[in-house]
């Protein structure tokens, strides 16, 4: 003999790198980070323009500034000579103190005269080729002269020649050494870098703490879902807000309260099922057991057997004709004349037992549905009124059909039911109080009618009052 063992298995609680908000942060912090990768250079760029733009629009204003002085002091140099342009220029350099790195630079006749400052960097030596280059300008010239020294960088001049009798005498240089305005952009942005980091971590730690209030309710959700069993159904999720997590939870709880009802509706069907199944094997049991050697008594208990099987067997087929009712294929529709129908129903209800048969209406046109089931249908709700009429009651069947709705009724003039009675005699295994002629009935007929008319997205109503009568519609 073998013996299995089943065996639980612990669930593992994920750590905190696969917890839900650690995966958001964590795709927050890469995306972000990576946006400011992809940017950055496209902003070192832009702030590299903007220091050249500005260091062009400090070189314009200086030269600005040496033709506002020769206005004011030298307004008629052209037609003086060398020396009254030498005393202009030294005036000009003595009067205006350029910015840090900026050199403003003179030149008379082909050959270097004064700079301010005094000291230069090699590169603006007088024998440097840069200044060659500016020695021999006889035009407005905005240029730039690239290095490979760090402290250099690059230099951004530009040039105005002096004109004295329509022959270029003198050369006013404004320019500039970028690499001071250039590190201290650079420096600018690695300060800026740094706040970022800081910042950065300071959102992160914030949205950590935020992301799990907001996911907090999963984690209730989560919570009370491990903690469900098929024993224990009530449990709830307390709804805060509106937003999405809120939707998920009261879809949640209609969820679980649906769930609830359906294995509440399967255990009253097993309980009423086994009850109903134990009464004819207890006659089957208790005859088999005194059954004795006469043969008539033999046929006769054989009898009974066969009957109480096929009960179990009519019963047996209603109950997996209720749990097919919730199929998709329960149904297999056709196109049906409403007219010829109420005609075919009434000619085969008329056969189940000695009453007063009236049809009163036919409705007309056509529906989608099923012939079967509906027929079913309607003579459960026949059978259920001969069961509970005698020979002289009235049994009236009719149809009627508006623009979107077709409506079939069954009314008799026997015992009816007690209003009381209006909102459990679909429910299963559900049997009228006064009916004793009938009651060792199944009670699933009703049950069965309400599956197959919801199954048609429909429904059926029962009116009727103890001693008038019914009509079930």
């Amino acid at each position: 003999m073998k013996f299995y063992h089943k065996l639980k298995v612990a669930r593992r609680q994920p750590g905190i790198f696969w917890e839900a908000r650690t995966r958001i942060l964590a795709w927050y912090i890469a995306l972000t980070t990576g946006f400011l990768v992809l940017s950055l250079p496209l902003i070192v760029h832009l702030i590299l323009f903007q220091v050249n733009l500005r260091v062009r629009q400090d070189l314009v204003e200086e030269l600005a500034a040496f033709n506002s002085f020769q206005q004011a002091r030298f307004p008629l140099i052209e037609a003086q000579d060398e020396a009254k342009l030498a005393q202009l220029f030294e005036e000009f350099l003595n009067y205006k103190i350029p910015e840090d790195d900026t050199f403003l630079i003179t030149i008379i006749d082909g050959q270097f005269h004064h700079s301010n400052p005094r000291s230069r960097p090699e590169i603006l030596a007088v024998d440097s080729p840069l200044m060659q280059d500016w020695l021999s300008v006889n035009q407005p010239v905005e240029g730039e002269w690239t290095t490979s020294e760090a402290e250099i960088g690059r230099i951004l001049y530009l040039t105005q020649p002096i004109v004295i009798q329509e022959e270029v005498r003198g050369i006013v240089v404004a320019a500039q050494i970028t690499a001071g305005e250039v590190k201290e952009a650079i420096d600018a942005v690695k300060i800026s870098l740094l706040i970022w980091l800081i910042v950065l971590m300071l959102a992160a730690l914030a949205a950590w703490i935020a992301s799990g209030k907001v996911l907090n309710p999963l984690q209730n959700l989560s919570q009370t879902v491990s903690s469900i069993d098929e024993s224990d159904l009530e449990q709830r999720i307390a709804v805060t807000g509106s937003g999405e997590i809120a939707q998920l939870t009261k879809s949640f709880n209609q969820m679980m309260q649906r769930l609830q009802k359906v294995f509440h509706s399967q255990r009253e069907l097993l309980n009423d099922a086994g009850h109903e199944l134990r009464t004819p094997i207890t006659i089957i049991r208790g005859h088999l057991e005194l059954m004795g050697n006469d043969p008539q008594e033999q046929q006769e208990t054989l009898d009974i057997v066969l009957d109480e099987l096929d009960r179990m067997n009519r019963l047996v087929n209603n109950l997996i004709l209720l749990a097919k009712a919730e199929r998709y294929d329960f149904l297999h529709q056709e196109t049906i004349d409403i007219a010829l129908f109420t005609q075919e129903i009434y000619t085969k209800i008329t056969k189940l037992a000695q009453r007063n048969w009236q049809i009163r209406a036919r409705g007309r046109g056509h529906l989608q549905g099923d012939r079967q089931r509906l027929t079913q249908a309607i003579i459960n709700l026949a059978q259920n009124a001969v069961q509970h009429t005698e020979t002289t009651d009235s049994i009236i069947f009719g149809s009627k059909s508006d623009r979107d709705t077709v409506s079939f009724w069954i009314q008799d003039t026997g015992e009816g039911f007690a209003p009381r009675e209006r909102k459990v005699i679909f429910q299963r295994f559900t049997r009228a109080a006064n009916n004793h002629r009938y009651s060792q009935g199944q009670g699933l007929g009703l049950s069965i009618v309400q599956a197959i008319a919801q199954a048609h997205q429909g429904k059926v109503v029962a009116n009727g009052n103890l001693g008038k009568g019914a009509i079930f519609t």
